[in-house]
């Protein structure tokens, strides 16, 4: 039968106490592609209030810069670390490192990071392609707009990587610095939950908070991650950070582009804007992030079935708390005080009516009440405990990676 126990995890030593050996610099590509990933998520934010408040962009627009300056970042740095190393890095440097292509020498993370900015790169004119022969296309998940992303979520899945490999070499005596790479996994990971919730966000507005379909989708996507980071990060509370590093750039990106003017130039035009209309205002991700840190560091099961109870707790309370949070938080945003530019609700869509009966409301379709609603609920309830389960099984991954 198996056993529960809860407890404060144990107190690791003071760094100072166990080596006086001072913390050698971070290579400076690890700093590149954490820069590379959030270059990446600003410009895809920034490309998608363009779509809504201007229509239209061309190959070299201000956004599709932002995120070839990640790719082109990632993929130099990346690149010049695995030449480095292939010809003139240490027998130390290559021993730690991963041989491929029976030639070069590189970490997984510098891997990643390669392979997704060749395929950004490539996705750059396909796009192009695209527009010029369909179109303006309205979906995130055109087919250009798919391989762009799994380019993006590739270098920004590397920089995660990169970091949480020297972040576990640090147990076999490597001194690099414990803060530095405790920013930039927190950055980095942070960065990547932006993509996560952009990739679904035609689920997530806040017109669907009173729908099942919301907390499926986000049940789905969220305690995997959450979990994951959880569990890899040297920090007690690495899925809160992640999720105040997504809420903080989310916000500042709605509090900062309607700054700038933009008008439509594609027609019709329904909606007449005189600047940038922002992108949603990020989901309340920090509160389900806590308890899965508190759970996650107190819960220890041992016995038949290791992993079971734990990943049940963690799916349940992810699905109690993001479900409270996030219903009564979408109640708020449909009242009056929620009508500014905090929380972005006043931005709408140049092609849609801004007189539309249900622009601050949710629409009857929308609200599901009785057997809809439980049963939903049921089902967002597994999809979080599988993905909970996923999590853990991601998150014990990671933390064995150190190449």
């Amino acid at each position: 039968m198996d056993t529960i126990s809860l407890h404060a995890p144990q107190t690791l030593p003071n760094d100072r106490s166990v080596s006086t050996v001072a913390s050698k610099p971070l290579p400076f590509y690890i700093y590149a592609v954490v820069f590379a990933s959030f270059s990446i998520t600003v410009g895809l934010i920034w490309d998608i209030a363009w779509h809504i408040s201007i229509g239209r962009d061309g190959l070299f627009s201000p956004p599709h810069l932002a995120t070839y300056l990640g790719a082109v970042t990632s993929g130099l740095f990346s690149g010049y670390y695995v030449l480095r190393l292939t010809f003139g890095g240490r027998k130390e440097e290559r021993q730690s490192s991963i041989k491929f292509w029976k030639v070069f020498y590189g970490s997984l993370g510098a891997l990643f990071c390669i392979w997704g900015a060749f395929t950004m790169i490539t996705s750059a004119p396909f796009d192009d392609w695209w527009h010029n022969t369909f179109g303006l296309d309205v979906q995130i998940l055109s087919p250009p707009h798919t391989v762009l992303l799994l380019g993006m979520i590739t270098i920004q899945f590397g920089a995660m990587v990169s970091v949480i490999a020297l972040q576990n070499r640090l147990s076999t005596g490597a001194n690099y610095s414990p803060k530095a790479l405790a920013w930039c996994f927190m950055l980095s990971s942070g960065f990547l939950l932006v993509m996560l919730f952009t990739i679904a966000s035609e689920y997530l507005t806040r017109h669907d908070m009173h729908e099942p379909q919301f907390f499926q989708v986000g049940g789905i996507i969220f305690p995997l991650f959450l979990v994951a980071i959880s569990k890899a990060s040297k920090s007690k509370w690495g899925a809160t950070q992640m999720a105040l590093v997504y809420m903080g750039l989310m916000a500042a990106m709605v509090w900062i582009l309607p700054l700038f003017p933009a008008e439509p130039k594609l027609g019709p035009v329904a909606n007449h804007i005189t600047h940038y209309q922002a992108f949603h205002f990020p989901l309340l991700l920090v509160f389900p992030a806590l308890i899965i840190d508190w759970l996650n560091h107190r819960i220890q099961v041992s016995g038949f079935g290791k992993g079971l109870l734990k990943t049940l707790a963690l799916g349940a309370a992810f699905t109690v708390v993001f479900f409270v949070v996030q219903w009564y938080f979408g109640d708020f945003l449909t009242t009056e005080m929620a009508k500014s530019w905090v929380f972005g609700t006043t931005s709408w869509y140049f092609g849609n009516d801004p007189n539309y009966e249900f622009r601050y409301s949710f629409h009857p379709n929308n609200i599901a009440t009785g057997a809809r609603l439980w049963q939903g609920m049921a089902w967002a309830l597994l999809w979080s405990v599988v993905s909970a389960g996923i999590g853990l099984i991601w998150g014990r991954w990671m933390t064995s990676v150190k190449r």
